[in-house]
């Protein structure tokens, strides 16, 4: 007979052939989660009943999760933005203003890395469509080829990191913590992470001033400041409807992907399609009519102006979006964006399934005592926890990604690091400092082999004459450098909870009750006693 300890590590066992065999890592999670399922009934280690509760776990309370809905819509309108010509404007325009100081080109990328993954939170888009636009350029002017393709897939990566990203959406939900604490926390180790990049391209330039040259600005005065507004504004209305809906608390994060895609389809549109001077006026009226209204609607405190100013915006959307179906190539991007969705869409809810499956077995097998007893007896304490954790997700980013090590690996650690991390910052920051120390760290997964999706993203786009070892072999500083982020995070935990440090509701030590004594001139308060029953 097989004990009951036993089981824990035979299940993670098990898990490891199938992967190693070349199952896809959904229908392994689930063939091992229902085989030690019944092979643990069989033993008498928990009955049929306990097995019974994964259809009401999948269908209650994660496919019902309308936290995850988030995920397709940001999905949907990173493959919008992905051809609809915003990253394309912010590069060119960013490129004429850094262009002329050496390394220019780099910083426009880190910069422009950094916005977009403020709006579209996906790697995939982001990471093709810098290539397609600043990799020709750079290779013109005789940068570094090195640089050039590591720059390009880290500055597409760190939107891992920058809210909104997916990666935290998920830790939020796996962790049981507010996406919008999350975001906070991430605000600190995404600038500081961005500042080590621009930090190592200026290194670069002082020691290899050849390899980054500058660039000739050949737009100066007006049309330069039309170029970069025509680039950053776009940028600013869909930050805003994106992050500042969330941060200000206007909408969460499923509310605000739905709008994000709504102005990413209109973006789209406005951008790519042939507007007639009927669809001009439509359109733009209609979006005057929103602003005027929503005006009135705030100072008046009213709220129909408010409800008709944006039914008129939504008549003008939707005449603008049935104008531009009418468009092949508008309609090809539009049914492209809703294919790739479906396809990480479908890829996500096979991974719950399983990872429901194989969550449930293992707890029933105590699987929970044994990680944390596992973990609680690591030699350094919590620092010795947090080292050993964030090389075990390292090396097991080199075979998983993301969605896995979040669904499968996240909720049996949250337990130990919630219990392992409160004395250090506190019961309510914990396990935010914990996520925020994983998303860093699962960037890399992204960067290094020999599943480095940025890389073979990279690959798929760059010219024939780009080396696949300049590819690799370029990635590896940046990764170094991602790696120093993780210890900076871990080390200095403050990165992280300085957002989270400021004192919310009311603080009892400055409350003053004052209460006024009537005057001699006025009358006392005439006090009426109840009534008697």
């Amino acid at each position: 007979m097989i004990p009951l300890e036993w089981m824990p590590p035979l299940m993670f066992g098990g898990l490891v052939v199938f992967m190693l065999i070349g199952y896809p890592v959904s229908f392994s999670l689930a063939a091992v989660g229902l085989v030690f399922g019944f092979l643990s009934i069989n033993l008498g280690f928990f009955d049929l009943n306990f097995m019974q509760a994964i259809p009401g776990r999948v269908f209650g309370s994660i496919l019902s999760n309308e936290l995850l809905l988030a995920i397709p819509f940001f999905t949907f309108m990173g493959a919008i933005l992905e051809k609809c010509g915003l990253a394309e404007d912010m590069l060119e325009s960013m490129g004429q203003l850094f262009g002329p100081i050496k390394g220019g080109l780099g910083y426009s990328t880190i910069i422009v890395g950094f916005i977009l993954g403020a709006i579209t939170g996906t790697v995939a888009a982001q990471v093709i469509a810098m290539a397609l636009i600043t990799m020709p350029v750079m290779m013109r002017y005789k940068y570094d080829m090195r640089y050039t393709t590591g720059v390009l897939a880290a500055s597409g990566t760190i939107t891992q990191l920058v809210p909104p990203s997916l990666v935290l959406i998920v830790l939020a939900d796996q962790l049981g913590r507010s996406v919008g604490d999350m975001y906070l926390g991430a605000w600190g180790p995404s600038i500081l992470q961005i500042a080590l990049f621009a930090l190592y391209t200026w290194a670069l330039t002082l020691v290899r001033p050849n390899a980054l040259p500058p660039v000739p600005r050949t737009l100066h005065g007006w049309p330069l400041f039309t170029k970069c507004m025509w680039g950053i504004i776009p940028a600013g209305v869909l930050i805003f409807l994106v992050l500042g809906t969330i941060m200000m608390g206007l909408a969460t994060p499923t509310e605000a992907g739905a709008m994000g895609t709504i102005g990413a389809i209109v973006l789209a549109v406005v951008r790519n399609a042939p507007m007639s001077k009927l669809d001009k006026i439509a359109f733009g009226g209609g979006i005057a009519a929103a602003l005027i209204g929503s005006a009135i609607g705030v100072v008046a405190f009213k709220s129909l102006p408010f409800k008709i100013a944006f039914t008129v915006m939504f008549a003008a959307i939707i005449w603008l979006c049935w104008r531009a179906w009418q468009e092949r190539d508008l309609r090809n991007l539009i049914i492209q964006a809703f294919q790739a969705t479906m396809r990480i869409t479908a890829m996500v809810a096979f991974i719950i399934v399983g990872a429901t499956c194989f969550s449930i077995t293992f707890a029933g097998v105590d699987g929970g005592h044994w990680v944390e007893h596992l973990l609680s007896g690591l030699p350094g304490g919590v620092w010795g926890f947090l080292i050993v954790v964030n090389i075990f997700v390292f090396f097991l980013a080199f075979f998983l990604d993301f969605f896995e090590i979040a669904f499968i690996i996240v909720p049996m650690l949250a337990p130990v690091a919630q219990k392992l991390l409160a004395p250090v910052v506190g019961a309510d920051a914990a396990l935010i400092w914990f996520g925020v120390i994983l998303c860093v760290n699962m960037q890399t997964s992204f960067m290094h082999p020999p599943f480095g999706f940025a890389l073979f993203y990279l690959r798929s786009v760059a010219p024939k004459e780009v080396k696949s070892s300049d590819i690799y072999w370029g990635s590896i500083p940046w990764v170094l450098l991602q790696l120093v982020m993780v210890g900076l995070v871990i080390f200095f935990p403050k990165i992280v909870t300085i957002t989270l440090d400021k004192p919310h509701g009311i603080d009892p030590n400055k409350v003053k009750i004052e209460l006024q004594a009537p005057s001699d001139d006025e009358p006392p308060p005439i006090i009426i006693p109840p009534a008697k029953n």
